[in-house]
């Protein structure tokens, strides 16, 4: 039991430096993955979604039914298949995505490995839960206080949408600052390999090659400054930054936008057409409770309908 609230505790430090940008320093990646532990994470993100589940569920409690709608414990099993589903929405869609993730990441030449980018797919989804948990309680006072069950279904898509867009923008600067640091790193191993090379030839030859090398470092920090003056300029504003903040003086990468602009597509379809599957999680006043509701349709023209509904003035 200790061992369990001790694990728990960490986990919940790691969030909180991840949410603080702590642990996304620049100063901190050293290697091709976060210094945190992906277990603990999903732990916790597992536990911040069911609580979220349950906020969306409680809309079903106080709905207003037909007369002929016969449902006396429709309302509380929505309440704990919200629980239990809203995790499951994140893992499937993470245990989907991870395979074509992981190829177009090697394809565009990132150096992440499966380890790191699934170290990194995990702390993206934790901030992403992290931020929709805290929205819960906001959804439970309009869930109590609403009739209007097109309102809900649009509340909460907000809610996903503002949670999914702070976790993509942590996920696209945790990305850059990985990818920056391995380049770094590789580049800091040759130039040292070359430098001991040519104390070693003590040839004209080597200054050449030298040079090349530099001109490669001045791209990769893209700017005129000398690389260590510019180290030394920006390094105090990288320990402040907070992990949505781009480190001054440097711009995204090519593979970064590349792997990022694969990872929405992908999280965005995958997930909206995931929770269209796992539905509902709000509970429908109109018909009885059921886990599942039968394929039809998509998510979108679900959302496009609720908005119609709700500006013609239905419920």
């Amino acid at each position: 039991m200790n061992t369990l609230k001790r694990l728990f505790g960490r986990s919940l430090a790691e969030l909180d430096q991840l949410l603080r940008g702590a642990a996304t320093r620049p100063a901190l990646l050293n290697s091709d993955k976060l210094g945190v532990s992906a277990r603990g994470l999903a732990v916790v993100s597992v536990l911040l979604a069911m609580f979220y589940g349950a906020c969306m569920g409680s809309y079903s409690l106080l709905k207003e039914v037909p007369p002929d709608l016969h449902d006396p414990y429709g309302p509380y099993l929505q309440v704990l298949a919200s629980t239990i589903k809203t995790p499951a929405l994140f893992l499937l869609t993470l245990l989907i995505t991870l395979p074509s993730l992981y190829v177009f990441n090697a394809l565009v030449g990132s150096r992440l490995t499966l380890i790191g980018m699934t170290r990194l797919l995990v702390a993206a989804l934790a901030v992403n839960i992290a931020v929709l948990a805290s929205l819960g309680t906001i959804v439970v006072f309009f869930s109590l206080t609403t009739g209007s069950y097109a309102f809900i279904r649009l509340l909460n898509v907000a809610v996903f949408t503002v949670a999914g867009v702070l976790g993509l923008m942590f996920l696209l600067q945790t990305l850059h600052r990985l990818i920056r640091a391995s380049e770094e790193r590789e580049l800091s191993e040759m130039l040292a390999a070359k430098r001991a090379a040519d104390r070693a030839d003590d040839g004209a030859d080597g200054d050449a090659e030298t040079a090349k090398l530099a001109a490669a470092e001045s791209i990769l920090y893209e700017t005129d400054t000398p690389p260590d003056a510019a180290v030394d300029e920006s390094r105090l504003e990288e320990q402040i930054a907070s992990a949505l903040d781009m480190p001054s003086g440097q711009v995204l990468g090519r593979h970064t936008r590349l792997v990022f602009r694969c990872w929405i597509v992908l999280f965005s379809l995958v997930g909206a057409q995931m929770g269209w599957v796992l539905r509902p999680f709000i509970g429908s006043p109109d018909l009885p409770f059921t886990f599942f509701r039968e394929r039809q349709s998509n998510f979108f023209a679900a959302v496009l309908h609720s908005l119609i509904e709700l500006l013609s003035g239905g419920a």
